[in-house]
């Protein structure tokens, strides 16, 4: 008898703490320390309640940029090119296209 390979869901044995995929804790890490950032200039003013306020929102929005994928709405032109992928992708796509910085010019052939 031969062995055969059983395709398994592995979705759910990648997620830390069922809430964070690794890749939407590393980015909740990321905006947490840029969080921090803020928070050392508000003990300096000594206002920490907006320094914890503000490391609560910068980590909230790195959760959001690792976990959000963008829907596809039929009513927004725009979502139909892109709905489906996640938010970290798009942002990535498009922090490389501002240092590509190249020109692209798509010209459309007519028909004759």
């Amino acid at each position: 008898m031969g062995t055969y390979y059983i395709p398994r869901n592995l979705r759910g044995e990648t997620r830390i703490l069922y809430v964070f995929s690794v890749k939407s804790l590393i980015s909740t890490v990321v905006g947490g320390l840029v969080g921090l950032i803020f928070y050392a200039i508000f003990a300096v003013l000594n206002i920490q309640f907006a320094g914890v306020v503000t490391v609560a929102i910068f980590a909230l929005i790195g959760f959001l940029v690792g976990t959000v994928k963008i829907p596809t709405l039929t009513g927004v032109p725009f979502t139909k090119k892109i709905g489906g992928e996640p938010l970290s992708e798009i942002i990535r796509r498009y922090i490389n296209f501002r240092m590509n910085r190249k020109i692209y010019v798509y010209t459309k052939e007519e028909k004759k």
